[in-house]
């Protein structure tokens, strides 16, 4: 008799651990190995406090992100604004619903060629990622500055196009003078004597550029319960790492990074790039039209940031947490 009762206790706490795991949603969430995007990489750590499981996978670049929206893999993305602005424009099904980070981009060139300036870039070869927001902000300078640029000679500056990991060794190896490169790259080639900072290009229209996190229409429509815990994760996830600095630098640099950077690389990158939560239509908007501007993403046909920025869950998210 014991042996039965124990039996149908033993099944039933079984189904209802299995009713549990099933009830858990799985969110899909695509990021890059950046310094600032270390809180969003954190949200998996923490989801299940939140009801969820995160399955993170890390891309090169932003616009792989939006490619594997594009196929249906993800339900949400970490990338810079460019890319969520090229990716909607190309037919990502996404809404913009928070910010994680601001700035994060610095002009950096060799010692020995000594460019104090942008004005100094003419003649020079400036290396780029492409279609990242550095490019868009490079372009932007270069405008402003009154300078012509291209891939082939004959421009004032010739741009070299390279993967963010390849920037820092080309510019150690002096293929090219001077890169627009995302944290914590740039801190590193400064903090290793192959850099100087010329600039930090926040004097453009953007002014500082906020990466943005966005979610696909479907999991926002259709999952709106996983949607609203996913974006209070993503609400704790930041605040830990804003309020506990020790926490954020230990993940980055040890689970991130897994000790490739330095406490000195760290602390540069996110002084260049803070941690942070909001986004709004206007700051879209602005980048969406110096985008247009400079002809970086080649868009045809530029949505307007209005019809797709939606912070609704960010704001109800940040009230629950008691967050300004």
């Amino acid at each position: 008799m014991k042996a039965t009762v124990l039996r149908k206790t033993l099944v039933l706490a079984a189904l209802l651990a299995a009713g549990g795991a099933q009830a858990q949603d799985v969110v899909r969430l695509g990021n890059l190995k950046f310094a600032h995007y270390g809180a969003v990489s954190y949200i998996k750590e923490i989801a299940p406090k939140c009801g969820i499981k995160v399955e993170e996978r890390v891309f090169a670049k932003g616009l792989d992100v939006m490619q594997a929206i594009i196929a249906g893999e993800l339900d949400a993305g970490a990338t810079a604004s460019e890319a969520a602005i090229s990716g909607r424009t190309g037919g990502a099904p996404i809404y913009v619903v928070a910010g994680f980070a601001k700035g994060g981009a610095r002009l950096v060139a060799r010692p020995d060629v000594h460019i104090k300036s942008v004005k100094d870039l003419k003649g020079k070869k400036v290396g780029v990622t492409r279609g990242g927001i550095q490019e868009v902000l490079l372009m932007a300078e270069l405008q402003k500055a009154g300078l012509t640029a291209g891939t082939a000679p004959g421009k004032d500056v010739q741009i070299i196009y390279l993967a963010y990991a390849d920037l820092n060794q080309a510019l150690l190896g002096k293929n090219i003078d001077a890169m627009m490169q995302s944290e914590p790259q740039s801190s590193q080639a400064i903090n290793k004597g192959f850099g100087v900072e010329v600039l930090k290009p926040y004097d453009t229209p953007i002014g500082e550029p906020v990466r943005t996190m966005v979610m696909t229409e479907k999991f926002y429509n259709t999952k709106h319960a996983a949607a609203e815990k996913f974006m209070r994760c993503f609400v704790m996830a930041t605040s830990a790492f804003i309020r506990d600095r020790a926490l954020a630098e230990k993940y980055v640099r040890e689970v991130v990074f897994k000790g490739q950077i330095t406490k000195d690389d760290f602390d540069d990158a996110i002084s260049n790039s803070p941690y942070s939560y909001d986004i709004t239509p206007e700051h879209i908007q602005t980048t969406t039209d110096l985008m247009v501007k400079t002809g970086v993403g080649r868009l045809a046909n530029p949505p307007v940031a209005k019809q797709w920025v939606k912070t609704d869950l960010l704001d109800e998210a940040k009230k629950s947490l008691n967050i300004k």
